[in-house]
């Protein structure tokens, strides 16, 4: 039997980014009876336990890191990460422990699976980080780069970029490309005869959508202001953007506040966070989804747009270009309010090409499901465990 630990402090509460992939990857190991009797997975919670029903599955043993006689001692995800989980992973006798959070704790000794991008490099290195944060990326995420057994790479272009960045080699890191969430799929898949009602107060194809974390590299702020230079000529049109604000210090809620002023109306409506039905509404309903990010290791909100037959909005890059080929409107100048709106008028008028894109989603997207990632984790840890 092979023991794999997974951390999994991401998925207690609201799920961005590191949650969605470790999320993802435990939904598909529950649908995989199979499994049982080569694996255990034991799964390392900070605080609580999520109620998803398919953590139910005997497959998973489910632990709170910290032990119940300390529960009155101050807490921190840094305790959590580098000392009680590790020290619950000793005594379980895992084998492998997989960290999809960037950083491999210096108290671990046995094997490791960490997940590592570029735009982690780039964000340990930038002065929009909270100092903290940088300080804990310098040193964990190298010692990472340096000592874990195998690392994790999201996309190709990310794992020639971390090999660089990092000066790992290239036998060490292995790709292993995202999936695009079920429901997301299922929609691709079906007909679009109900695409014009929604249950939601917007009208269908009135707003260009934005979501995910609100990093300085993903350009929230230009294309706020790019919203701005045409939301004359497209007077019904709404911009919202859904998400945490990720500047330092934060920005987004007064600009949304300072252009809605200059608008005379709530053109641009901020969300910080949905549920996955209102998602699910918000994504088959845009006109657009925006996300011209310049420094992403793969980028899911694009490429769910595309499964909800929704043309994305995208920075020119060597990864979109992996990734989606043609099927986007490209920026070629991320940070130029001017360039982002001159694309999302495209994007508004071109119905043509629009089309174009949105037809090829379906073969774009089966290229990503969380089946052929969870089958490469597995095959690695599986790799790993036997000493290959």
């Amino acid at each position: 039997m092979i023991k794999i630990g997974i951390e999994c402090e991401s998925i207690e509460g609201e799920s961005w980014g590191v949650g969605r992939v470790v999320k993802n990857l435990l939904e598909e190991i529950s649908r995989r009876p199979e499994l049982s009797g080569q694996f255990q997975f034991y799964l390392y919670f900070k605080e609580r336990i999520p109620d998803y029903a398919f953590l139910d599955n005997q497959i998973f043993i489910k632990k709170i890191t910290r032990p119940g006689w300390l529960s009155f001692v101050p807490f921190s995800f840094n305790i959590h990460y580098h000392i009680y989980l590790i020290a619950r992973a000793y005594l379980d006798g895992v084998s492998t422990l997989y960290f999809a959070n960037y950083m491999l704790p210096m108290l671990w000794f046995k094997k490791s699976i960490v997940m590592l991008t570029d735009d982690v490099f780039y964000e340990m290195n930038s002065s929009a980080v909270p100092f903290r944060y940088r300080l804990a990326y310098n040193i964990f995420c190298r010692w990472a780069a340096l000592r874990a057994t195998r690392i994790m790479a999201i996309s190709e272009t990310s794992r020639q970029h971390v090999a660089r960045l990092f000066g790992i080699k290239a036998t060490k890191i292995f790709t292993n490309y995202l999936g695009i969430e079920q429901s997301r799929r299922q929609w691709a898949e079906s007909s679009k005869e109900n695409e014009n009602t929604s249950p939601s107060s917007l009208a269908p194809r009135h707003y260009l959508l934005f979501v995910g974390q609100a990093f300085p590299r993903r350009h929230l702020k230009e294309s706020l202001e790019a919203f701005e230079k045409i939301a004359p000529e497209f007077p019904d049109l709404q911009f919202i953007a859904v998400g945490g604000d990720k500047y330092n210090p934060p920005i987004v809620d007064a600009l949304v506040g300072h252009i809605n002023g200059r608008l005379g109306s709530e053109r641009i409506i901020r969300k910080h966070y949905v549920t996955d039905e209102e998602l699910a509404e918000l994504f088959k309903n845009a006109q657009a989804v925006v996300y011209i990010s310049t420094k992403e290791a793969f980028g899911l909100p694009p490429l769910e747009a595309l499964a909800y037959g929704t043309a994305p909005i995208i920075a020119n890059t060597t990864l979109t270009h992996e990734l989606f080929h043609d099927s986007a409107f490209f920026v070629e100048r991320a940070g130029s309010p001017d360039d982002i709106a001159k694309v999302m008028k495209e994007a508004l008028t071109d119905t043509a090409k629009r089309q174009r894109i949105i037809d090829s989603g379906k073969h774009i997207i089966s290229q990503y499901t969380w089946k052929a990632h969870t089958d490469k984790f597995l095959e690695v840890a599986r790799q790993i465990a036997v000493g290959n």
